[in-house]
């Protein structure tokens, strides 16, 4: 028997590298997976067709309608929501702050923060409805100090911290926890091809960041509310 046996996890950016780590890592434990992103191709490599335990949707996250939506079509499979991991995001570095353009400014914000709110409108009355659940956000480092030329970047990664703090202060009595984790780097083709000469051994596997995701939405941290924790590998 799994951990999650008969629990319903739902993870937006499934196809992302967090988001097929975050999905395998609750398919070990027994979940059944509702797999969101708006890369029907991507969900198809990464996961394949469904099966009992699996519903892979492909959505825009900038769509509240298409999010209830895609709730509705998990509660008519599986019954309910007991968590939501909020992974889906994107990063932008280039220009000063004086200079950020207003398309780059909306779309980390909304990438960001937006797909968070979308995805937490669409899920919560849901899981409140089923007496209770678990959500787990993801922020970055660069939520904790801005750097140089990634001001957009690090101003929505700060607003999932606060955003998430809110939401525990709000639902913690309801019955649902909410809590994100903050990576450094995360080791992905994508980040080595970008900084070729790096030591990617200091950097934070997927795997590994989604084994603390598993634990936030377990039983186990049925005490933890409104937390930000670090995990930032040797970085």
């Amino acid at each position: 028997m799994g951990e999650f046996d008969g629990k319903t996890v739902m993870i937006t950016g499934a196809a992302g590298n967090l988001g097929r780590a975050a999905a395998q890592a609750f398919a070990a434990a027994g979940a059944n997976r509702v797999l969101i992103d708006l890369d029907t191709a991507g969900l198809g490599k990464a996961f394949g067709p469904d099966d009992d335990r699996q519903l892979a949707i492909a959505a825009d996250l900038g769509d509240r309608n298409a999010l209830d939506a895609a709730c509705e079509q998990a509660l008519k499979k599986f019954g309910s929501i007991d968590a939501l991991c909020n992974i889906a995001g994107g990063f932008h570095m280039g220009e000063d702050v004086h200079e950020t353009p207003d398309e780059v400014w909306r779309r980390m914000i909304d990438l960001n923060a937006g797909s968070l709110l979308n995805a937490c409108g669409a899920a919560v009355p849901r899981m409140l409805a089923g007496g209770g659940g678990r959500i787990v956000n993801v922020a970055a480092g660069a939520a904790l100090r801005g750097g140089a030329r990634m001001g957009a970047y690090a101003a929505a990664k700060s607003a999932v911290i606060r955003l998430t703090e809110s939401m525990s202060a709000e639902l913690k009595d309801r019955n649902v926890n909410v809590n994100c984790v903050i990576p450094s780097i995360i080791d992905t083709l994508q980040n080595r091809a970008a900084m070729p000469d790096a030591d990617t051994s200091r950097w934070v596997a997927p795997e590994a960041l989604a084994e603390v995701m598993v634990f936030l939405v377990s039983d186990r941290a049925r005490a933890i509310h409104g937390a930000a924790i670090p995990v930032s590998g040797l970085v």
